[in-house]
């Protein structure tokens, strides 16, 4: 089940005299948080008004009624959570944390499970999917001709693998 509120990233300082906070971003990146009004803490409990703007590799936020620094110190730890309905995602592409347990199956006997998908990061070409199997781990790269379909409603990624992915041939 898609998770309503997801985790976009994490206030990890302050900055300025007046209740600015810093951001470590968990999602695409500072740009892409800086494009929402309302941000939620305590996962999705709480609603907060905010202006946002990047800056390097975070977000600085100013968050409606905290205006000192002492009170943005007080955040200091808290998770920073969007809305999924927030989001208007393109055709094919999906939220993380969709993608994080979906089983991957071969594209040509989809009885075949190479196990789950654990992780993904961000390479500067691709993405690389962390697949789980027992105490076997295998990295597959998001690319179109091994990764062929992904349902993340049907909890399945289907994929084409090059010799040697999940096997120890050359």
């Amino acid at each position: 089940m898609k998770k309503q509120f997801l985790e976009a990233g994490k206030i990890v300082g302050t900055h300025g005299l007046r209740g600015e906070v810093r951001v470590e971003c968990w999602c695409d990146s500072p740009d892409f948080l800086a494009c929402f009004k309302t941000l939620y803490f305590d996962g999705g409990e709480r609603k907060l008004k905010v202006k946002s703007r990047a800056h390097k590799n975070i977000a600085l936020s100013k968050i409606e009624g905290v205006d000192t620094v002492e009170d943005a110190e007080k955040l200091r730890g808290k998770v920073l959570y969007i809305n999924r309905d927030d989001v208007k995602l393109p055709e094919g592409i999906n939220f993380i944390q969709d993608l994080i347990g979906c089983r991957v199956l071969d594209s040509d006997d989809e009885s075949v499970c190479y196990g789950e998908i654990k992780d993904v990061f961000k390479t500067g070409a691709n993405d690389v999917y962390t697949v789980k199997n027992g105490e076997k781990e295998y990295l597959v790269p998001a690319v179109e001709s091994i990764v062929t379909e992904k349902n993340v409603d049907g909890g399945y990624v289907l994929v084409r693998p090059i010799k040697g992915l999940f096997d120890d041939e050359d």
